[in-house]
């Protein structure tokens, strides 16, 4: 995992993805623990509550779920979660840009789908 301070996304952000692309990746499995504040914290030296921040992101979402004393699980159904919330940013960010740059272009729906389904 890289995280860098220097990147325009904010470190809680960082985290929360970076845990998100584990679930996907079948790194980290559901009811599987997921690394603790402190852990994050110690690893890339970054304040405990910058990592809670994006844990708690997770949590909001149902992607993940507390054990009162014993840290952060992953929830059943989260990977799920993931993709669907992915495919929708998916959907309304790149596919809009896409077709709006098309447009100015003077690019039709013809060809944009001959395009894609090139690829």
């Amino acid at each position: 995992m890289v995280i860098s301070e220097t990147s325009l996304t904010p470190l809680f952000i960082q985290i929360a993805e970076w845990i998100e692309d584990e679930i996907l990746k079948n790194n980290i499995l559901e009811e599987e623990q997921i690394p603790s504040t402190n852990q994050f914290a110690t690893v890339y030296k970054i304040n405990p509550a910058t990592a809670g921040k994006g844990m708690n992101l997770l949590v909001d979402e149902g992607i993940v779920y507390k054990k009162r004393g014993i840290g952060m699980f992953v929830n059943t159904g989260a990977k799920e979660i993931i993709i669907k919330k992915r495919k929708d940013k998916f959907l309304k960010e790149s596919v809009k840009k896409l077709v709006v740059e098309a447009e100015q272009l003077g690019i039709n729906k013809d060809e944009i789908i001959e395009i894609i389904s090139n690829y």
